[in-house]
């Protein structure tokens, strides 16, 4: 028989609100777990290229707008966390960060997650169904990389890069919400998103790479080596340039550059005083992109809304 789970045992390293998961009897601790509640970092990754898409189309705060936007990047990240779980179940087993997550540890049945997954994707059809078509056709572009995503880290030593394609997805979907012209601005921004994913979940790579090298899992951390720190600026680099670009198709004046400003100085810290020897600072650094995409936005709002 099998030892008892204490509640420390059920809690992955990664944990961020820790205090507020333990509240939570089982196995609605379990299922929360599952969904990641206990890692927000992840919906604000998710839900600052909505907020992008929307503010640089000059329409003004639109907060109920936003409000549906962060509503469903809840639901839908913590559903593709649950996907990838399922997925992913033999393989978390054989990562010492990855052991003790719900499905893995056998604490949440096969059949259950499933269900929790279809909970989930109902949420996210609500949130759906809250955008004009324009928008929902091109949210509903994203489900076949939503799919395909897990089995990247099988076949490509660039699986940040897939996820680059997903999970900054929101830009399209917010501009779409309210324009259907100027997709330059548009596609610009989201290619400097794609790259900004590509160097944080870099960064997050970090945490496992002697893991992912004795199992067989794929990553930029792993294929960049020695030179993980360069490559993750120069994405950095190329991500600043796309948002720029973005940017002065919309407004030629320096009001580009100076709005812009502030998050690269930010990415720079990233890079600047990322150590990837050291087990605590990778995981600060890729959590700090909450605040990357906060400034983001607030660039995206002053520049599309300036003198409107």
């Amino acid at each position: 028989m099998s030892a008892p789970i204490t509640p420390d045992d059920t809690f992955t390293p990664d944990t961020q609100h820790r205090s507020l998961a333990e509240r939570l009897p089982q196995p609605l601790r379990d299922y929360a777990l599952l969904a990641r509640f206990d890692r927000p970092i992840g919906w604000w990754l998710l839900f600052w290229p909505c907020a992008w898409g929307v503010w640089l189309t000059g329409a003004g705060t639109q907060w109920e707008l936003l409000a549906w936007f962060l509503l469903g990047a809840v639901a839908m990240r913590s559903a593709g966390c649950v996907y990838n779980d399922i997925v992913d179940r033999d393989l978390d087993k054989s990562v010492a960060r990855t052991a003790n997550r719900p499905i893995a540890s056998g604490r949440v049945s096969l059949r259950a997650a499933w269900a929790w997954l279809v909970v989930l994707c109902l949420i996210g059809l609500v949130v759906l169904l809250q955008l004009r078509v324009e928008a929902q056709l091109v949210a509903l572009g994203s489900l076949v990389l939503v799919a395909a995503y897990p089995f990247m880290k099988r076949l490509t030593w660039w699986p940040q890069a897939w996820l680059g394609l997903v999970f900054t997805w929101g830009a399209l979907v917010g501009w779409t919400a309210l324009r259907s012209d100027n997709l330059a601005v548009m596609f610009a921004l989201y290619i400097g998103a794609f790259f900004w994913c590509i160097g944080y979940d870099t960064i997050y790579a970090l945490q496992d790479r002697e893991d992912d090298a004795l199992v067989g899992i794929k990553s930029s951390a792993l294929r960049l080596g020695r030179h993980v720190k360069v490559g993750v600026a120069l994405f950095y680099a190329l991500a600043a340039g796309s948002w720029l670009l973005a940017f002065w198709l919309l407004r030629a004046d320096w009001l580009a550059l100076v709005a812009l400003g502030p998050a690269v100085l930010h990415l720079a810290w990233q890079v600047i005083t990322l150590e990837a020897s050291d087990p605590n600072n990778p995981l600060a650094r890729f959590r700090s992109n909450r605040f990357a995409g906060a400034l983001m936005a607030a660039a995206c709002f002053i520049v599309g809304n300036a003198g409107a």
